[in-house]
């Protein structure tokens, strides 16, 4: 879904693109959500179109109350915590925690984006940055690329 007149030679921006569009449809399906680290992570996601319910695990409260709550509110649960030792661990964390089959655990976005990143994003709040600037580079505004992308 490239804008008109521009020609993206960046593999991994072409990639991106791609794994990204399939991300704002599934992500906002009803009853699916997904979960981030934090805050700053939550903005990042909007800032690229997320419509869909964003939970975060540094709220304040247990981890064990978020699965819990979780487990209760939705019927699917896409882990997208950031692409480092921290990260891995804590997907591997809610991973155990929402193994139970009561819920669609998706772990694959996370998995998927860190293999087309390279490495080159490590934090899911420098994703949006990392897009904005990548979507330029490629000669279009992030808009152009992401119609319901804020800035």
């Amino acid at each position: 879904m490239r804008p008109r007149g521009v020609s993206a030679t960046d593999d991994t921006w072409e990639q991106f693109v791609r794994l990204w569009e399939q991300f704002l449809v599934d992500s906002a399906e009803p009853g699916t959500v997904t979960v981030v680290e934090g805050e700053r992570d939550r903005r990042s996601l909007l800032r690229l179109g997320v419509a869909g319910r964003i939970s975060l695990v540094h709220s304040g409260q247990r981890i064990g109350t978020l699965t819990q709550r979780l487990q209760n509110g939705g019927s699917r649960v896409i882990v997208l915590t950031d692409w480092d030792r921290s990260g891995g661990q804590l997907a591997h964390r809610l991973a155990d925690l929402l193994g139970d089959g009561s819920v669609v655990l998706d772990l694959d976005f996370r998995r998927r984006l860190s293999r087309v990143l390279k490495g080159e994003v490590v934090h899911v709040e420098g994703l949006a940055g990392w897009a904005r600037r990548t979507a330029e580079a490629a000669g279009a505004a992030l808009d152009e690329w992401f119609p319901d992308a804020t800035r």
